[in-house]
C-alpha cells in the first residue's frame, strides 16, 4: 500500500498529508476494496493541460486526470491535479481552496472506484459520494 504526493507546482504543498492518506484509505476500504499504489501529481495548468492533450487527446483545461490501475479489489492509478484549477474553481464555488482541493483529491479515487461522471446521473451520484467523502473527511 502506497499512496504518494509529488509536486510539479513549486510553490504548493500538500497539508495534513497523513491525515489525508487515512482518509483515502478508509474510502477505497468502504467500497470493499484495498489500497494499491496511488500517486498524486499537484501541477499547473499549463502542465495537465500538456498531459490532457498527449494522452488523452482532449484540448481543455481540466481540474484533475485520472489514469486507472485498478485490477480486481486492489485501487492503483495516478492523479494530476491542476491547482490552478481548483483555486479557480474554488472561488467560482464560493468555497475554501481546502475544501475543493479534498473534494478534487476523493474525485480522483471515486474514479479509481468505477463511479463515472459523464452522464447526468453519474454526477448526480458523483456528487453525493464526494459530498459523502468529505463528511468522513470532517469526522478524521
Amino acid at each position: 500500500m502506497a499512496i504518494t504526493f509529488a509536486y510539479q507546482k513549486e510553490d504548493f504543498e500538500l497539508n495534513e498529508v497523513s491525515k489525508i492518506r487515512k482518509w483515502i484509505t478508509s474510502v477505497v476500504q468502504k467500497q470493499g476494496c484495498r489500497v494499491g499504489s496511488i500517486g498524486y501529481l499537484f501541477c499547473s495548468d499549463d502542465y495537465l493541460l500538456e498531459a490532457n492533450i498527449k494522452y488523452l487527446n482532449h484540448d481543455t483545461l481540466t481540474d484533475i486526470i485520472t489514469f486507472d490501475y485498478v485490477e480486481g479489489g486492489v485501487v492503483s492509478g495516478d492523479i494530476m491535479i491542476s491547482v490552478d484549477r481548483v483555486g479557480e474553481n474554488a472561488s467560482i464555488f464560493g468555497v475554501p481552496f481546502e475544501q475543493e482541493l479534498h473534494r478534487v483529491i476523493i474525485h480522483g479515487i471515486l474514479h479509481l472506484l468505477g463511479q463515472g461522471d459523464k452522464s447526468d446521473e453519474e454526477a448526480v451520484q458523483m456528487r453525493s459520494k464526494e459530498e459523502a467523502a468529505l463528511q468522513l473527511w470532517q469526522t478524521m
